[in-house]
């Protein structure tokens, strides 16, 4: 049998929760095993926070950044390496598609997810066996469900970077089960949708406690996000893929576009009315807890005393001054200004001291080098510091209006799309898109989603789906890319040799 590495028999987790603070404060208990752990809610939540813990591959200070960014961003044209990243050529393999399954960051993707997923069929698996009066049947249900939405969650990750993954849907609990072959991609996302559908019983919105677990909204939000990359996979079924997706968006309410966008990536407006889902980040270190990260050195560029591994590409500053300066403040379009600096009068007025209390050519000596602003500190003071701890957004209802004006043009509902274009727009004091075709709310789409997302990955997910990503990366000058070769990863040559069914 093949040397075992990614499961492991005993129980994965061993945490319980110290405390509330931040539900994702985590101590270890002493000599616990799967048989005596789940005995009450106590253990039911220190299991969840375990499954949590996995959002994003790792919150470690330094694997969070090094192996979410690479893997996700690098492949994007709006987005290259920084000058330090050419240190790290198992980084720079990702973004020059020259990559093989032994590569170390996608590996860790994915055995981080699948840990999340082990985590997650625990608390499915056991959560219903904690004992009567020892956990309420409504916080029994609300666990459960919570562990169903992460279950799926994790898979969907998965199925988003490989095109085939091992389906896990129970726990692990003996050498026979650690062999599984590769599922099917209709099969995988059959499962993913019932899980997500299956979450949605959670409930609508969380106490202070509770604050960052998911929610009846956020479970919905993905299965349209499922349903709507399945449609343009399964041709046969697209109408029917994008009407469930537009069922299932309908039901994310009771949130809204907060004006200051740069708010929701700088530590300053957590959990906001926008944010639907954010893994949550404190500076917190008590009991051991390790959930903030140095992310403003590894997005920051080198003049502003970052490492430099992740810049904009001329093509995304391009995008954003494509419009001209028509925004209702007389410049570009203020999403710009939110997500990047740039050598702009904006950024060079002395009286303002938009860098940080200095101009942009103060800090960058009169080069012209866009940067990003999106996921830095708010302040000087933040800047400094040397840890930093934003929530980091998985989910917002931009994302969600702009999915939804997807599945609508799609189906031909092409006026009901316009009007959720346009309150996008609004909040970056754009005025009303132009054009009113089908064809002219796709292309705008594609323009509204490609200055929304920076930095939030979304990027290659739109351009796959929309059959772009070598048209894309060729216009930025990167012709490496092979969609028969690159739209997904290689299964990890770690899988390959642990799992006697996979080749």
């Amino acid at each position: 049998m093949k040397q075992i590495k990614y499961f492991t028999l005993a129980l994965l987790l061993a945490g319980s929760l110290a405390g509330c603070d931040d539900f994702l404060t985590v101590q270890s208990p002493d000599e616990l095993t799967s048989d005596s752990f789940w005995r009450d809610k106590e253990d039911a939540e220190a299991g969840l926070a375990a499954a949590y813990s996995k959002l994003e591959a790792s919150t470690d200070t330094w694997e969070f950044p090094e192996v979410y960014f690479p893997v996700e961003s690098y492949r994007e044209d709006i987005i290259k390496p920084g000058s330090d990243a050419y240190n790290y050529p198992n980084w720079i393999e990702l973004a020059n598609f020259t990559y093989t399954n032994g590569n170390s960051q996608f590996t860790a993707y994915w055995r981080d997810n699948y840990y999340g997923i082990n985590y997650s069929n625990q608390i499915i698996e056991n959560v219903p066996n904690i004992p009567q009066g020892q956990i309420t049947e409504e916080d029994r249900a609300m666990i459960q469900n919570e562990g169903y939405f992460l279950r799926g969650y994790y898979h969907m990750k998965l199925l988003l970077n490989w095109e085939q993954i091992v389906l896990r849907d129970k726990y692990i609990s003996s050498t026979d089960e650690l062999d599984k072959p590769l599922a099917s991609r209709a099969e995988t996302w059959d499962f993913i949708i019932d899980n997500f559908t299956k979450a949605t019983a959670l409930p609508a919105e969380r106490t202070t406690e509770t604050q960052g677990r998911a929610t009846r909204g956020a479970a919905y939000a993905f299965l349209g996000w499922a349903h709507l990359t399945r449609a343009y996979e399964e041709s046969a079924n697209k109408e029917s893929h994008l009407n469930a997706a537009i069922t299932a968006l309908n039901q994310v309410t009771g949130y809204e576009l907060v004006k200051e966008l740069r708010s929701l990536f700088d530590g300053t407006n957590k959990n906001s009315k926008e944010g639907i889902f954010e893994l949550q980040l404190t500076l917190n270190t008590a009991n051991g807890a390790r959930y903030r990260t140095q992310l403003h050195r590894f997005i920051g560029c080198g003049e502003l005393w970052g490492w430099e591994e992740i810049l904009p590409t001329d093509i995304l500053v391009a995008e954003y001054k494509k419009e001209g300066k028509i925004a209702t403040t007389g410049r570009y379009d203020s999403r710009l200004y939110e997500t990047l600096f740039i050598k702009d009068e904006y950024f060079n007025d002395p009286e303002a001291g938009n860098v940080y209390g200095y101009t942009y050519d103060e800090w960058f000596e009169g080069a012209d080098k866009p940067a990003f602003r999106k996921y830095m500190p708010a302040d000087y003071a933040g800047m400094y510091a040397n840890y930093f701890a934003p929530n980091i957004i998985l989910m917002r209802y931009t994302n969600v209006l702009l999915m939804k004006a997807e599945a609508l043009n799609e189906l031909g509902r092409t006026s009901e799309a316009i009007p959720l274009i346009n309150q996008v727009r609004a909040r970056a004091d754009m005025p009303a898109m132009t054009g009113t075709s089908q064809a002219d709310v796709r292309a705008q789409i594609e323009h509204e989603r490609m200055l929304e997302f920076p930095l939030e990955n979304m990027r290659f997910y739109d351009l796959r789906r929309w059959g772009k990503v070598r048209e894309a990366l060729a216009a930025a000058g990167r012709t490496g890319f092979d969609p028969a070769k690159n739209n997904f990863y290689p299964v990890p040559i770690q899988e390959v040799n642990t799992n006697n069914e996979v080749n």
